[in-house]
C-alpha cells in the first residue's frame, strides 16, 4: 500500500514515463502501412501497459483482493465513482479492443492515413502517439485518483485513534501544581 503524497507522486511520475515509452512503440508501428498490424500492436502494448500501471499503484485485482473488506470496499467504491473502466480490474483483449473502439476516430484516421504518400505514414504514426498517450495518461489519472483517495483515507483513520485516558498524561490535581502556576 502507498504511505505517502510523495511516493504516489514517484509512483505517477514513473508511470508517466512507461506510457511516453509505449507511445512511441506504438508510433514507430504505426509508421509501418501493413494494414492491421497498429491496431495489433496497440492491443499488445495496452496488455502490458495497463496491468504494470494498475500494479504500480496498488490496483491489481490481487492487491485489491489482498486488503480487509472494510478497504477493500472503499476503493472498490472509489474506482466506480471515478468511472475507471481499467483499475481493479483483469486486462483481457475485449477489454482494450472495446476501449479501442471508442477511440475508433483516431484509429480509422490513422489507418487511412497510412496510404498517403510519404507525410501519411508521420500522420499515422503521430495519431498513434497521441491516442496511446491519451489513453495511458488518463488511467494514470484515475488511478492517481483512486489512490490519493484511499491514502487521505489512511491518514484520517491513523489520525482519529486516539490514546486511552489510562495512558493520558496524569492531570494537575494529581501531581499538585507545577512551577509555572
Amino acid at each position: 500500500m502507498i504511505e505517502s503524497l510523495e511516493e504516489l507522486e514517484a509512483i505517477k511520475q514513473s508511470c508517466r514515463s512507461m506510457v511516453t515509452k509505449s507511445s512511441s512503440l506504438s508510433a514507430g508501428t504505426a509508421v509501418i502501412p501493413i494494414p492491421g498490424l497498429d491496431i495489433g500492436s496497440d492491443v499488445a502494448i495496452l496488455m502490458r501497459l495497463i496491468p504494470k500501471i494498475n500494479e504500480k499503484f496498488g490496483l491489481t485485482p490481487e492487491q485489491i483482493d489482498s486488503l480487509d473488506t472494510e478497504s477493500k470496499l472503499f476503493v472498490m467504491t472509489v474506482i466506480s465513482n471515478t468511472g475507471s473502466k481499467m483499475a481493479g480490474k483483469y486486462i483481457t483483449r475485449k477489454l482494450i479492443v472495446v476501449l479501442l473502439n471508442k477511440m475508433a476516430g483516431k484509429v480509422a484516421a490513422k489507418g487511412v492515413a497510412k496510404f498517403v504518400p510519404f507525410v501519411g505514414s508521420a500522420v499515422a504514426g503521430s495519431i498513434s502517439f497521441t491516442a496511446m498517450k491519451y489513453m495511458g495518461n488518463s488511467h494514470i489519472d484515475d488511478c492517481y485518483e483512486i489512490a490519493l483517495a484511499a491514502l487521505e483515507k489512511n491518514r484520517l483513520e491513523t489520525a482519529a485513534v486516539v490514546v486511552p485516558a489510562t495512558e493520558q498524561t496524569p492531570s494537575i490535581a494529581a501531581n499538585g501544581p507545577t512551577e509555572a502556576e
